[in-house]
């Protein structure tokens, strides 16, 4: 690669513009409510952020009872206070419930702890009942301030220099039930939770043919429920926001002895704790136990999972989302001006945006009008397109209509897995095979990928089939690296046996979406972690934003010995302060020459008498193990999704002939930005690397400078418009990518 290659490159990271100063500024931070794993990451991001660009930033203890009670309960922070705290769950800051604060009294108090420190920027970090007392206490600063300024308790210099408060929220909440974001902090913590308990528990109830109720959070919202549903395949699921039809008890039983006539040895069950029929009366775990009991003579226990849920080391994605939104809140703090209304940083597919914090609020409290008034159906349309989505996916796929209901399409249509085992991927055959079959499809399985097709290694595939596969590792039809190159006359001719009309390729370019990061050392360590990824560096780079790493060397961003020298001294500065242990992280082909062992001993010869290291290469460790429930929806609702696509393109050649000759016949289904596209093969290739096996540009590539900021190095981070508020109401006509 010559010199002009790597400028090139290394020059689109020097697009990214960075005029923000938070000289004179101080951000309070506080966390308040439920607290929610993912909390802490959210809160080292803002204290780190805010001291990059130059302003003070102040813990407030124990939510806004500490802002009420002042004092000790509001500190300044520096860039050590918030380490080694991105893995721990809960809030190290402490959250309250705060009466106090719900008077004008107590937020005549607050505001004036918060004037005594010069703070005037707020961050807050919680659920909807959270951010509306924010909200109250953002319109009423200017008149709380000349009450003070009465009172004799500041000066009227003091009204106007801190004259407006800026507030930006961030939501904390394990339920996913604030609207406006795909996913609130916290929320993907609790599913890994609940899936960890329903996997261990599938292998009792398999043993002793059980029926087992499991009882989950969400009082008013039953995302948990629905998507851990939708994970494991529960058979049955109850949610607040779309109760089940009168004679569900019925309904539920036939259900029930059906999968055990069909040789499934248990039964799992899933409940919101705010399950209710459809005149608004609870559904208990108890009851529901109670019914298979009597109506079945089943074997059945409940089991209610409580604060388990809340508990535990943040995910990985929760870690990641927690940071961006962090950095976010900081970057919108400093850009509001006195007409900019308090916001809340979401997420949007794979976007960070800002939502009006009012409105967001106004149509939370709207699904819960709706239930009240028993317009189900509108409260599941208000919870969003994700929420509709995973709810319709959920049904399509647990329950089997009879075949005479079924009209055929008389196609035939084949899966295959194709290159390195990724979870999720037998998920995602689960899906296909069963949404498949509800369309009127024959569903036949190919085995060992292409060698296997060519080989005619090809067996129908029914909806019982794929019972259970859903929290299965791996892939079980076999996947090989084989491309169909040599045999794909062999191929077509298989194809032609089996009269295959439409085929779903689940797989790829080698890519698996899990990393695994164990490295916690004694002090004065470094760890070098090789990871996975052939030329994409998005499992290094995204791998170190969740573990706090102090670099990650990828390919997509060239370096040279003088970076490997920079990130060695900058380490060597690091152990000089309280923070004395360091991670770095190597994708495996970043680069030719500068291999892990050469780093290893680089970094080990020049932090001599300052750091020892330590080397670890994770391999095919990162492609085994269980599925995530990030991995396991999005398998099934991608799958669903492509079969969905194969079958309108099949009733739309109907009558014409069996032969497609449009580039969109063949598309690859993937998240773009915040929608899931179908993409046509044709135009993907002008927008790939071949060579490398990567898109030519990644959209992950601008959280990089995020790493960087946070691990204390100087870097451009690329900003929001600012004062640019999209509106939660907003809906576009592409399927949506939240999981």
């Amino acid at each position: 690669m010559d010199d002009d290659d790597v400028s090139a490159r290394k020059g689109s990271f020097r697009k990214f513009l960075e005029h923000l100063s938070g000289a004179g500024k101080a951000i309070g931070v506080l966390t308040s409510g439920g607290d929610a794993q993912g909390m802490n990451a959210a809160v080292r991001a803002v204290v780190r952020m805010g001291i990059y660009v130059g302003a003070k930033v102040y813990f407030i203890y124990e939510g806004y009872q500490g802002m009420v009670d002042g004092g000790s309960n509001i500190v300044e922070a520096n860039w050590e206070s918030v380490s080694s705290i991105l893995q721990v769950g809960g809030t190290i800051i402490g959250s309250a419930r705060c009466k106090a604060f719900r008077t004008r009294e107590g937020r005549l108090k607050a505001a004036g702890n918060l004037v005594q420190r010069g703070i005037t920027n707020l961050c807050v970090i919680g659920g909807d009942g959270s951010l509306t007392g924010a909200n109250i206490f953002r319109k009423e600063w200017s008149g709380l301030l000349k009450e003070l300024a009465e009172n004799g308790d500041i000066d009227r210099e003091e009204v106007q220099k801190h004259a407006y408060l800026n507030v930006v929220g961030m939501v904390g909440s394990i339920d996913n039930d604030f609207c406006g974001t795909d996913m609130t902090i916290g929320t993907d913590s609790a599913l890994h939770r609940i899936i960890e308990v329903v996997d261990a528990i599938m292998t009792t109830a398999q043993s002793h043919q059980r029926t087992f109720v499991l009882e989950v959070m969400g009082r008013h919202c039953g995302y948990l429920a629905l998507v851990s549903a939708l994970a494991c395949g529960a058979d049955w699921v109850f949610l607040p926001e779309s109760p089940p039809e009168e004679g569900w008890q019925e309904n539920m039983c036939i259900k029930l002895s059906e999968n055990r006539a069909r040789k499934k040895r248990l039964n799992i069950i899933i409940v919101a704790e705010g399950a209710i029929d459809t005149q608004n009366k609870p559904i208990t775990s108890e009851q529901i136990k109670e019914l298979v009991v009597t109506q079945l003579g089943y074997d059945t226990r409940v089991t209610i999972l409580g604060h388990v849920q809340r508990g535990g080391t943040p995910s990985a994605f929760d870690r990641i989302l927690a940071s961006r939104m962090g950095v976010e809140a900081v970057v919108a703090l400093l850009q509001a001006t006195p007409e900019t209304p308090a916001c809340v940083v979401s997420l949007s597919g794979n976007q960070a945006v800002r939502l009006p914090l009012v409105e967001c609020v106004h149509m939370t409290q709207d699904v819960q009008k709706a239930m009240d008034e028993r317009r189900f159906k509108d409260a599941v349309r208000l919870r969003g397109r994700s929420f509709e989505s995973n709810l319709n996916t959920y049904k399509r796929l647990a329950i089997k209509m009879p075949d005479d209901q079924i009209p055929k399409s008389n196609c035939n249509v084949a899966v295959i897995n194709v290159g390195a085992p990724a979870a999720g991927m037998n998920a995602a055959v689960r899906s296909a095979v069963r949404v498949g079959i509800s369309e009127g499809h024959k569903m036949f399985a190919i085995y060992d990928g292409f060698e296997g097709f060519a080989k005619g290694q090809i067996k129908e595939i029914g909806w019982a089939d794929v019972g259970g596969w859903t929290g299965q590792g791996g892939s079980i039809l076999g996947t090989k690296r084989t491309l169909p190159g040599k045999s794909l006359e062999a191929i077509a001719e298989q194809m032609r046996t089996h009269s295959i009309n439409a085929l779903l390729i689940i797989g790829g370019f080698e890519t698996c979406d899990r990393i695994k990061q164990s490295a916690s050392g004694t002090k004065r360590r470094v760890f070098i972690i090789e990871t996975m990824g052939g030329y994409c560096g998005y499992l290094a780079n995204m791998g170190a934003l969740a573990a706090g790493a102090d670099a990650a060397y990828i390919f997509e961003e060239p370096f040279d010995i003088r970076d490997l020298q920079a990130n060695v001294e900058h380490l060597t500065e690091k152990m000089k302060t309280t923070i004395q242990r360091g991670l770095v992280l190597r994708n495996e082909s970043c680069s030719e020459h500068y291999t892990t062992d050469f780093i290893y001993h680089l970094y080990s010869e020049e932090g001599k008498g300052v750091f020892d290291c330590r080397k670890n290469v994770l391999g095919h460790m990162q492609q085994g193990g269980a599925p995530s429930p990030f991995d396991r929806n999005f398998g099934t609702k991608i799958s669903a999704r492509a079969m969905q696509w194969l079958s309108t393109k099949l009733k739309e050649a109907q009558g014409k002939g069996r032969r497609f000759v449009t580039d969109d016949s063949i598309c690859v289904l993937g998240i773009s930005k915040r929608n899931l596209l179908f993409q046509p093969v044709a135009q993907l290739k002008k927008e790939t690397d071949f060579e490398h096996r990567i898109p030519k540009e990644q959209w992950w590539l601008k959280l990089r400078p995020l790493m960087k900021i946070l691990a204390k190095y100087k870097a451009s981070y690329e900003v929001s418009d600012p004062g640019q508020l999209e509106h939660v109401h907003h809906r576009g006509h592409e399927e949506p990518a939240a999981i």
